[in-house]
């Protein structure tokens, strides 16, 4: 063994010989080294900074995309961290720099890197699934939409395809390549990682202020600035696109800490996942949206609904007293105020405000069943049919886009296929025996049922990265279910194997 060990060695001493000190410090390979950092330092200095970013991305870039390909698992891991920082690095570069292409990229990569393996494999059996069924039917309602003779611009289907159907692709790449627990829990670790980050930057934004490019860009539109400074407080965004993103994935990531809590774990990590729900339901009250406050008992009655037991009902008792004394503290502090206003909602101007729009849109959904076509509302809109009614209707609500958007039969077909995944989900949280993938399994579902509700009062699953966990989550609930299956049915060929030998 140590022979062998000596030999390793060796190897990888020649190997370093051979690659560094033989080949880079070839005296050619130094000239050339030289001669393309001057030659970078100069178009740089010429150009500007964003040739420079564009020049950092090729260099970078081109490793990183053959390692999506060869590397799902990397990939994926990628795919999550990038849809984390692409609105925070949007701010780093002018307005118009299309960095959302970035997003677009590793997608394509990712679908390309499926189909390399799945030639290779050739095993559609982890597709077989209702929730996966449904994924497809509403594919294919979005492709549809195409030929929808309500809608005033192909163009914006075009593009809304290309940043909602694309990203709905997604949840075959996660069902496809997570196949291990352990490439769970990474995955788990670095969501958690990332959504401290984020809220870390809405933390330092409340009480240190703001950076200077975050600045730049606050002032950079006169009704941005007005969107986001509300009664006398600036609500906070931290790396999110915007305040509603920030506070969605704050309760989002609070709820899934609550969950594991629940898990087969030492209490250790039980405080820690505690004082981590405590940080980011503290810090989602820096964004000012209102809907998020709401999200919070919905999600923590689900929870309490599928995992009940004693201990259960006495947390689920000490919430709601800490809740209700919130919501009736007489306060003085805007931010509390504001959280109190979520829960009265008849006094609310901006809720009155929806519910006469949405009050207004209803007779044009009954009579359009199938929508005014894929983008017709929002940005899209304005910018591809700006003269158009749907354009200038604000949907605020993700429901009331699908509905005014797809019509009633889509938002039907929404409906019907958020239950069949809340059904499943809930099935395989009851069947999964395996501890760890079942407090897994409950996570993702109370995060799935939070964006359902969320997704009422706001949009809440079209940004980045909400979309990209929501299909993340989506993709867990079968894999925990699979996973689960594997194990017992490894125990079972085990034990019986043991039996044979022994008889």
């Amino acid at each position: 063994m140590l022979n062998d060990r000596v030999r390793n060695n060796e190897q990888k001493k020649t190997l370093w010989d051979r690659i560094i000190i033989q080949k880079i410090s070839a005296p050619v390979v130094v000239l050339f080294l030289v001669l393309a950092s001057l030659s970078v330092s100069f178009i740089i200095a010429r150009e500007g900074f964003v040739i420079g970013v564009i020049i950092l991305f090729v260099i970078i870039g081109a490793p990183v995309a053959y390692a999506t390909v060869a590397y799902p698992e990397f990939g994926i891991v990628v795919l999550i961290v990038v849809s984390f920082f692409v609105n925070y690095l949007s701010r780093l570069v002018p307005e118009d720099t299309p960095i959302g292409l970035l997003m677009d990229a590793l997608t394509y990569l990712l679908i390309l890197g499926f189909f390399v393996r799945q030639k290779k494999e050739r095993d559609w059996g982890y597709f077989k699934d209702p929730i996966t069924y449904f994924i497809l039917i509403w594919i294919g309602y979005n492709l549809f939409e195409v030929i929808n003779p309500n809608a005033a611009s192909i163009l914006a289907w075009v593009f809304t395809v290309r940043t909602v159907g694309f990203i709905m692709l997604m949840y075959f790449i996660f069902l496809y390549h997570i196949r291990t627990k352990e490439f769970i829990r990474l995955l788990i670790k670095i969501w958690l990682v990332l959504e401290l980050l984020g809220a870390l930057s809405g933390f330092q934004q409340e009480y240190f202020g703001l950076f200077v490019f975050e600045n730049k860009w606050l002032h950079a539109m006169p009704e941005r600035f007005g969107l986001l400074f509300i009664g006398g407080h600036l609500r906070k965004w931290g790396i999110f696109s915007d305040p509603v993103v920030f506070a969605y994935n704050m309760v989002a990531a609070a709820l899934m800490c609550i969950a594991l809590m629940f898990g087969n774990i030492n209490k250790n990590k039980k405080i820690a996942l505690g004082a981590l729900a405590g940080f980011f339901l503290t810090v989602m009250l820096y964004s000012g949206t209102r809907a998020s406050y709401v999200i919070i008992p919905a999600g923590l009655i689900m929870l309490f609904i599928l995992n009940y037991n004693k201990k259960v009902l006495v947390f689920a008792i000490i919430c709601s007293l800490i809740l209700g004394f919130f919501i009736m503290v007489p306060t003085s502090n805007p931010t509390l105020a504001r959280f109190q206003s979520a829960f009265k909602p008849s006094k609310d101007a901006s809720y009155n405000e929806r519910a006469k729009n949405q009050a207004r849109i209803k007779p044009y959904i009954l009579s359009h069943p199938i929508g005014g076509g894929l983008g017709s509302v929002g940005v899209w809109g304005q910018r591809f049919a700006p003269n158009s009614y749907l354009a200038k209707f604000p949907p605020d609500s993700g429901y009331v886009r699908v509905a005014v958007e797809m019509g009633w039969i889509g938002l039907l077909l929404f409906c019907i296929f958020n239950f069949v995944i809340m059904y499943k989900g809930i099935n395989y949280f009851y069947l999964i025996k395996d501890p760890e993938l079942k407090s897994y399994c409950l996570g993702m579902i109370i995060i799935i049922f939070s964006f359902d509700v969320g997704n009422y009062p706001q949009q809440a699953i079209i940004q980045y990265p909400s979309n990209i966990l929501f299909y993340l989550a989506m993709a867990l609930l079968n894999v925990t279910m699979r996973l689960d299956i594997e194990q017992r049915k490894l125990k079972s060929e085990t034990v019986a194997k043991k039996h044979n030998e022994s008889v």
